[in-house]
């Protein structure tokens, strides 16, 4: 006996999902684009940057920013290596609880890079974003916290300090 099939989406969701779909495969790309051209930063530089920017002693658990970027931690730690070497960040080694792990910290170099750059990459986000969804931007917000809880990722955030 087969099973019953998916429920297929009407020509109304169809729409609404293609949609997404290109705004998941374009919008990546358009930030990035701006920022390397802008800040020569890629998108995933500029996210890690911003994360160390807001949290205490601006110093992470490689594992953390992985978690934040929902990506390996030998891809985090080649991006993290990438912002090292330009002396955006610096990364030690420390213990506790018995156990080795690896630490990035933004430094002041660091912190100046990404001050310089949030004003073109917030200008493109606006643009982007936020003008075209106007006052549905909150309320796509909310809708998507409920996406990104369905994927399994955190939805903690930490919001920038004035």
């Amino acid at each position: 006996m087969a099973g019953r099939g998916p429920e297929w989406p009407d020509d109304a969701e169809h729409g609404a999902w293609i949609n997404l779909v290109k705004v998941l495969l374009t919008l990546p790309g358009a930030l990035e684009s701006q920022l390397l051209k802008d800040a020569d930063l890629t998108l995933l530089g500029y996210m890690i940057l911003a994360r160390l920017s807001v949290v205490p002693e601006r110093t992470l658990r490689m594992s953390e920013i992985a978690a934040m970027a929902n990506g390996s931690l030998p891809r985090i730690s080649h991006a993290v290596k990438r912002l090292e070497d330009r002396g955006w960040v610096t990364r030690t080694v420390r213990t506790g609880q018995g156990r080795r792990f690896t630490v990035a910290t933004l430094t002041d170099r660091g912190r100046h890079h990404l001050e310089a750059a949030a004003p073109d990459h917030v200008k493109t986000v606006r643009r982007l974003v936020v003008e075209p969804l106007g006052e549905d931007f909150l309320a796509v917000g909310t809708a998507i916290e409920r996406v990104v809880e369905a994927l399994g990722v955190s939805t903690a955030h930490v919001t920038p300090q004035s």
